[in-house]
């Protein structure tokens, strides 16, 4: 129990010092936003959306298929503010998944459950790999790839409401050669924000977000590796998610 008073309080502390990034700020309510009463939302990305979540539970709204992270702590925010409403949630994200593999399972894990809202977080490993898996992408491959992934989920769901995240990285990782990372990573991180620009999608800028964290608490505290959220980071990306899905129906 002294453990958990332990994490709440220092949660309170990031909250106060970070008022933008706070649940509370965000109005979710139905009285207050003009959400659907059917709603189908499917998370889709690598190891930060799968989160070591149960792959044997691909039904909706299964909690252990949402694994530990943001896609959880969103879905849980939602599903409680929005008691009288019909709204399914998935999450298909996989670990060390790149672009050209969701491609290669997208009419399974996405085409097929027909989501009204689609969020996407990719990109770290199309970069990451790079380095330590011999893998030969390029931003401009990434670019390519995810563009043509984008425009198939757009001629088979034209109605879909596109969230992309922004993938992200804390310099001060145990796992980051950070000279290699900010000389190469931000042309991907302009990627994304290129395609969500194209495709008319709410962008999440998780970037500025874990920049404005480390000004209360170290990289240990948010994402130890520099790439997985602890706890604490899950709370920060969830928030700002929530933060994204609100601008699509205001």
């Amino acid at each position: 129990m002294s453990n958990r008073r332990s994490f709440l309080k220092q949660s309170a502390i990031g909250a106060a010092a970070l008022p933008t990034l706070s649940f509370t700020n965000a109005k979710y309510t139905q009285e207050t936003a003009d959400v659907p009463e059917k709603l189908t939302v499917l998370f889709q990305g690598d190891s930060i959306t799968d989160a070591r979540r149960d792959r044997k539970a691909y039904y909706a709204n299964q909690a252990h298929g949402f694994g530990n992270g943001y896609a959880l702590y969103a879905a849980i925010q939602l599903s409680g503010q929005h008691p009288t409403t019909d709204w399914t949630f998935y999450n298909r994200g996989i670990s060390g998944h790149k672009v050209p593999q969701l491609d290669a399972r997208w009419r399974e894990d996405v085409l097929q459950l027909q989501p009204d809202v689609l969020s996407i977080l990719i990109g770290v490993n199309d970069y990451w790999h790079t380095l330590n898996w011999d893998y030969k992408g390029t931003a401009n491959s990434y670019r390519d790839d995810y563009r043509k992934l984008l425009e198939r989920t757009k001629k088979a769901l034209p109605n879909v409401k596109l969230l992309i995240a922004e993938p992200f990285y804390l310099a001060e990782g145990t796992a980051i050669d950070a000279p290699k990372w900010k000389s190469d990573f931000p042309a991907y991180q302009e990627v994304a924000k290129g395609i969500a620009k194209e495709f008319d999608a709410v962008f999440i800028p998780f970037q500025s977000v874990f920049d404005e964290a480390l000004k209360t608490a170290p990289t240990s505290y948010w994402a130890a590796d520099g790439v997985h959220p602890s706890f604490a980071g899950s709370y920060l990306m969830a928030t700002a998610w929530l933060e994204g899905f609100d601008k699509l129906y205001r």
